[in-house]
């Protein structure tokens, strides 16, 4: 029971540091190009399998690489000081050889298109998109626009799941969905980094709500989850998708609305609310009406 109870905690921490529990933002998005990707038939559970498998483990790299970049300024900020680098519960030693082990797992996934399924290109594109998401760490320290550098790195995960499929058909539906991906990652990242506009102005970070102010960044965010709004709509009209699309689209929208009604200038407490539970919300609809709309179609 003991060594049971160690396990649960170690996998705990581990997946705190790379929050997992995030991979519910992006995984809808490419779950849903690759239900459209394969069309008129149905992608093979070993195609599912490893778009899963690579999207866990690019995330977890990038998650990885990110804290180690930015360990000093998290152990600096009050609100980061208790993540497990900057309070010791994992040493960078340990965060550098999950780093390159989740590197090498992602590769290895990407290489299982070109085994299973004559697919060549995941593994050709692999090291780029790992430096693409890799890249974004450093963004912040020359940049206000970190948070669309952000958005679109993770919203590259569409356009790879279509590539991944089924190259020959990559079209507008998938850079439809990259920029509504792009836009929604970057609309939140804004509405979170609102928290930090003071610690990044005294570390000499660049952000929106640091260059910009809380108020102004909050009219972009809505800004931005309004173009996420209209791209969803074109993915509906060059997928060719139905009803139960649009029904999922229609719940994004309104709860796009809510999440940018529960903060403003004068009260950020229900930032985390905003952040993580709708946003998880979002991507679970739309991921499961899409992919269901596709499927019944």
């Amino acid at each position: 029971m003991a060594f049971a109870m160690r396990l649960l905690s170690t996998i705990r921490t581990w997946a705190e540091l790379v929050k997992l529990a995030h991979s519910v933002f992006a995984l809808p998005y490419a779950l849903l190009a690759t239900f459209l990707a394969a069309r008129p038939v149905l992608p093979a559970w070993s195609q599912l399998g490893l778009i899963v498998w690579c999207m866990v483990t690019a995330r977890s790299a990038a998650m990885t690489f990110n804290r180690l970049a930015d360990a000093s300024f998290d152990a600096a900020n009050p609100r980061t000081a208790g993540r497990p680098l900057p309070r010791g519960t994992i040493s960078h030693a340990a965060a550098w050889a999950f780093f390159v082990v989740a590197c090498l797992a992602f590769l290895a996934g990407c290489a299982g298109f070109r085994v299973f399924h004559a697919n060549p290109w995941p593994l050709r594109l692999g090291l780029p998109v790992l430096a693409l998401l890799c890249l974004y760490s450093y963004t912040k320290r020359c940049t206000s626009w970190s948070h669309v550098i952000l958005g679109a790195g993770i919203a590259c995960a569409p356009v790879a799941a279509w590539i991944a499929i089924r190259p020959a058909t990559l079209g507008a539906p998938a850079w439809l969905l990259f920029a509504a991906a792009t836009f929604w990652i970057a609309g939140f990242d804004l509405i979170y980094a609102c928290q930090d506009t003071e610690f990044d102005r005294q570390a000499g970070l660049h952000s929106v709500p640091a260059h910009m102010g809380i108020a102004a960044t909050l009219w972009l965010a809505r800004g931005f989850h309004a173009l996420t709004a209209g791209a969803l709509v074109g993915v509906g009209l060059t997928g060719g998708l139905g009803t139960l699309y649009y029904v999922g689209v229609a719940c994004v929208v309104v709860l796009l609305v809510v999440e940018n009604a529960l903060v403003s200038p004068q009260d950020l407490s229900r930032v985390n609310l905003a952040f993580f539970t709708i946003n998880g919300v979002v991507g679970l609809i739309l991921g499961i009406l899409g992919v269901l709309d596709v499927v019944l179609a």
